[in-house]
């Protein structure tokens, strides 16, 4: 008779295989609840729309395009790069959330993995993500926003929009488990559009006053927006400075160098909580 020992799933798995398994589970909860909650959607997913459609018709009249073509070709990736940055704020919410009600204390009290709970609100986020690019796209397209590139570079600018999210989420999860409650994460927003608005979203640094056109070139979320333009062949605005010459190469070191900061300190704010 076989041993029943033997068919324990620790025997046949290793923690890789358990660590991806708790982190799919984690991932699998969080998009139940769009399934469950449909305002979600319509909040995280509508709200992109809304803002293109804000800022391309209403706004888009008093605006101007670097080189005096379509304000929408210039502005879209901008919209873009802006939506993604807004994203840490969805995933700060949702995780003082679970923390406010005890579910990540739950997670820690049971036999999974402890880097499933953190890996998986990042990989969840950035599924959203993922369906918060397309939709925009969609908008921006029907809106008359064209790409003058191929397929290869348009996807390339699409990665490096999503690489600004996946850098940020760390970013979320670290304040989402630093406030204290969900309406004290709303008050995050103070943060959120200081640092989308500065920078070379909607119009060029080189329009600013010195001091702060400075501050928005050397914004990551500027980089991003000028690489995005640059792969879709679309208006850029460069006043010759280096960072904006190099937007493509910022447009990487920075996320790496935000996720190297904060990445650590998520993971290690989780593990010292309840102690």
């Amino acid at each position: 008779m076989a041993d029943l020992t033997d068919l324990t799933p620790g025997d046949r798995h290793g923690r890789v295989y358990w660590a991806a398994a708790d982190c799919w589970n984690v991932v699998r909860r969080g998009l139940t609840h769009y399934q469950r909650q449909p305002v979600l959607i319509a909040w995280q997913l509508g709200f992109p729309i809304i803002s293109v459609l804000l800022y391309g018709y209403v706004f888009g009249g008093a605006m101007k395009s670097p080189d005096g073509g379509s304000v929408r070709d210039f502005l879209m990736p901008g919209m873009f790069a802006m939506t993604m940055a807004f994203g840490f704020m969805n995933t700060a919410i949702a995780v003082v959330t679970d923390a406010s009600k005890g579910v990540i204390d739950r997670f820690r009290s049971m036999p999974m993995a402890p880097s499933a709970v953190v890996a998986g609100r990042g990989v969840n986020d950035l599924i959203i993500a993922c369906s918060e690019l397309a939709i925009l796209a969609a908008t921006a397209f029907a809106m008359g926003w064209r790409t003058d590139t191929g397929i290869a570079a348009s996807l390339a600018a699409f990665g490096l929009l999503l690489l600004l999210r996946f850098c940020l989420i760390w970013v979320g999860i670290l304040l989402g488990l630093l406030v204290p409650n969900a309406e004290a994460a709303g008050g995050l927003y103070a943060v959120a559009f200081p640092l989308t608005m500065i920078s070379s979203v909607f119009v060029p640094p080189s329009t600013m006053p010195d001091w702060l056109g400075t501050i928005a070139a050397w914004n990551p979320i500027s980089s991003t927006a000028a690489a995005a333009r640059e792969l879709f062949g679309n208006p850029v605005a460069s006043d010759g400075s280096w960072i904006q010459e190099h937007s493509l190469l910022m447009a990487v070191v920075w996320p790496i160098v935000v996720t190297a900061v904060f990445a650590p300190l998520a993971v290690r704010r989780f593990q010292r909580l309840s102690r």
